[in-house]
């Protein structure tokens, strides 16, 4: 069992950067791969960013290439996404998840799953 925690969400102005931070429990974090998704209001849970086991691979979803960058850190059993020059459009409840598989970005292949942190976006 792995227990999640996000935090770092919060009110930032269009074009800003914001950070989040995912916490993970276990002693086995850098056996998994770890992906980041958003869910806005009254839409589907999607995928922003995944990283491998190592954090020598990782994946975007081409509406965040060039801005969001994921990052892990497996001595603090810690997963980064770093999110700049967000639009309005991006405000959503931003969740962590871990995935035993070695990669993926499909919603059904993750295991468990965080609280959420909101990400609320000014224009």
């Amino acid at each position: 069992q792995v227990q999640l925690v996000e935090s770092g969400g919060g009110l930032v102005q269009a074009g800003d950067s914001l950070r989040l931070s995912c916490a993970a429990s276990g002693r086995t974090f850098s056996t998994y791969a770890m992906g980041w998704f958003r869910q806005a209001p009254g839409k589907g849970r999607e995928a922003v960013a995944a990283i491998n086991r190592s954090g020598s691979t990782t994946y975007y979803a081409d509406s965040v290439k060039g801005r969001f960058t994921i990052a892990r850190d497996n001595t603090k059993n810690a997963v980064l996404l770093q999110m700049n020059s967000q639009p309005p459009e991006e405000a959503a409840d931003y969740y962590c998840a871990v995935i035993t598989r070695p990669l993926g970005y499909l919603q059904y292949m993750y295991d468990y799953w965080g609280q959420g942190t909101q990400v609320t976006v000014s224009s």
